[in-house]
Formats: C-alpha cells, structure tokens, sequence
C-alpha cells in the first residue's frame, strides 16, 4: 500500500470508526456505573467501592491486553490486532448486557478493557505508517477526534438509553465496524520490514535493552496519565464530590459530556497547531499547563454545579493534547517496536487509574483527609511527573517513521 497523502481515505477511516467504538464502550461504565450497579443492589459507599473497584478490574484488563496485542501487532501485523480486539470486546460487551451480579460484571469489564486495548495503539500506528511525513498528523487528528466523539455520544445516551441495551447495542455495533475492517490491509512501511531476518519484534527486552529508549517509553506514559487522571477520577467521581460539598442537581452525564466535548476541541485545535507550527512538544506543553491551570480553578470552583461544570469543559480542552501526543509517541519508535509502545503506553496510562484509586483511597485513610483532598494531592503528584517527562521527550514532527531499533 502506497503512502496516502490526504487524511480522508480508508485507514484513516476503520481506524477513527474504531477509536470512536472505543471511547464509546470504554466510557459506557463511567456513564452507567450508578443505574447499572443500583439495578444489581447496591448503594451508598458500597456503590462507590465497588464501582472504583470494577472501574480498576477494566482499566487493567487493558493493561494485559495493551501488552498482548502491542506483541502480536509488531509480530503478526497491526490488522491481526484490529481484527481481534473488535471481536473479544464487541462479545464482551453483549455479554455485559446480561450481568445479574457484581463478580461478573468485573470479569466482563477486564475482558472487554483487555479487547479494548488494541484499538487505539493499532490504529494510530496504521495510520501513521500509511501516510506521508507532512500529512500523518492530519490523520491522526481525525482518528482521535472521532474518539473523543465517541465518548461524547456515550455521554449523551446517558440519560436516554437503559444500561443493558446501551451495552447491547455497543457489541453489536463493534461486531458490523469488523465487516467494514475486512478490506483493511497492512502498510508497506511493516510488510517489507518483515521479510527482513533477525529482526526482533514486538519484544520488551529489546524496549529494555537501551536506556535512552527506556527513559523515553516512561516519559510518554507519565505525560499520558494526567488525561486518565481528569477524566478517570475528576469527572468520574463528580458526583461523590458534589456531595461532599452538599452540592444537588449535578449530573455526571453533563460534566462527562462537558469534558468531551472539550477535548473534541483540543484534539482538532491541537493538532492543527501542531501541524502547522511544525512542532508536537511545543503544543503539547501549552495543552498541558491549560488543562492543569483548569484543574487548579477546579478544586478552587467546587461549590456549585455550574462551576464544575464550566471546568469539566476547560479541563476537557486542556486534555485534547490526546491528539498530539499519541501521534509524537508512535513517531518515537522503530516500526518493530512500535505498535507494542503504542498499544502499551496509552493502556499504561488508562490503567494508571488502578494505582491512582487506592492512591487517593490511601491517602483520605492515612491522612484522614476528604475525597476532594486526597484527590488534590493524588492531581500534584501526577502533574508533577507529567510535566518532567514532556520537557525529557524530543521533539518528533517531520521524522522519518522508516526504521527500527536494535
């Protein structure tokens, strides 16, 4: 397959389809935690537990499936893993649709959380081996911006769809975008890469064996995590904050849709900034002390449903740096290793959400702190990290995706 030069061609499209079934399912959860775990027969700080628990159990089967399908897709091809993570989580998700109680309900969520995985590591690096230098950012803009709208749209059924056919419908959908995936083939850049002996591919020693490359894996998982920390605590939990602050009226489903809409916003804004100032870091940076200077006026601002709300929104925009940074982390690595870096650290930085609830669940505990507390310092650590990893990571734009590492 030829390099593409315009974003609107049929990678770029089962890839941003894909993405958008994603996010979609993927925040299904966040959007039915409450009604679905009410229906089951909780409530009060049952619910809450369990549903951070089974929040946890999905964010690390993503986890396990970022690293599986992360090998298969830099052994066997990024369509084997397209074609795969389609199917377990499109099963998963009808499935899910006929939970009766909480211990299957998680085993379904880490299924689907591991089905999940492969999407959006699969995808970008597709897309970004199949266009050229100058226009693969374009290409990425719209694979991310579809997912971000597939979360939105999860937003907005939120209060009009039951839990059960929303998940229902999920499955079924994922299982149509695998026809549509049947044409979808691999790019030049990895066929020819293949037939070449000695090579290794997809492995975690090679990962390891430099110390630079290393470095630079945790630096792009650290400045992912803070997206996962927004959306993952911050929003998810808004309205346990809320009551903390005797605050009524919040919807969940309005900060959500607030958030995404936001970052629907900065993944098109950012991108094209990037595109055209020729520079991902620089762009990259300017997001980030937005979206933390937006979560600094959050904490400031929570004492009435509409400021959280207006700062869902500006923390939703700050976050679009998604856009950017997963383009700049596929175009750090060798096409041997790229898919199982993709794949791994945007699933890292999803699953940091497994570290970051009993975190902040630790701290409330130990300190005798509230939720919004322990949140806030839970926010300085990961902010801190995150911004100390963009300013290691080198600038990317204009490099040539044709190599490997050894």
């Amino acid at each position: 397959m030829s390099l593409q030069k315009s974003p609107f061609n049929l990678v770029v499209f089962a890839a941003g389809l894909g993405f958008f079934i994603d996010a979609f399912d993927l925040f299904l959860f966040n959007i039915y935690r409450i009604p679905s775990l009410k229906d089951l027969g909780l409530s009060g700080k049952d619910l809450t537990r369990t549903g951070e628990n089974i929040l946890a159990i999905q964010m690390a089967g993503m986890i396990v499936g970022g690293i599986i399908t992360g090998i298969i897709g830099d052994r066997k091809g990024r369509v084997y893993v397209l074609y795969g993570s389609i199917l377990l989580y499109s099963i998963s998700n009808i499935a899910n649709a006929f939970v009766e109680d909480t211990t299957s309900y998680a085993v379904i969520r880490f299924l689907a959380g591991a089905g999940l995985a492969g999407e959006l590591g699969a995808g970008i690096t597709l897309v970004s081996e199949s266009m050229t230098i100058e226009r693969r950012g374009y290409g990425t803009i719209m694979v991310a911006t579809l997912g971000a709208m597939g979360a939105v749209t999860a937003g907005l059924i939120g209060n009009i769809v039951p839990w059960r056919i929303a998940f229902f419908a999920a499955g079924c959908i994922g299982l149509l975008l695998l026809l549509l995936r049947m044409s979808t083939i691999e790019p030049e850049m990895f066929s020819k890469r293949t037939s070449a002996d000695g090579i290794m591919r997809g492995s975690f020693p090679l990962l390891f064996s430099n110390r630079k490359r290393s470095l630079t894996y945790l630096a792009c998982i650290l400045t992912g995590i803070p997206i996962w920390y927004s959306v993952g605590l911050l929003i998810t939990l808004s309205p346990e904050i809320a009551a903390v602050k005797n605050i009524e009226g919040l919807q969940l489903a309005t900060c959500f849709i607030l958030f995404q809409i936001g970052i629907t916003v900065g993944d098109l804004s950012s991108g094209i900034l990037s595109q055209l100032l020729r520079t991902r870091k620089k762009v990259m940076i300017a997001y980030m002390l937005f979206a933390l200077a937006s979560t600094l006026f959050h904490f400031i601002l929570i004492s009435n449903s509409s400021g959280i709300y207006l700062t869902s929104l500006l923390m939703g925009t700050g976050c679009g740096y998604l856009s950017v940074f997963v383009t700049a982390t596929a175009e750090h690595f060798g096409t041997n290793l790229r898919v199982l870096i993709t794949a791994t650290v945007t699933n890292f930085m999803r699953g940091a959400v497994t570290l970051l609830v009993p975190l902040h669940l630790w701290l409330e505990s130990y300190f005798r702190i509230d939720l919004i507390q322990s949140l806030a310092i839970t926010g300085g650590i990961v902010w801190s990290l995150a911004l100390i990893a963009v300013f290691y990571l080198p600038e990317t734009y204009g490099k040539n995706l044709d190599f490997i590492e050894e």
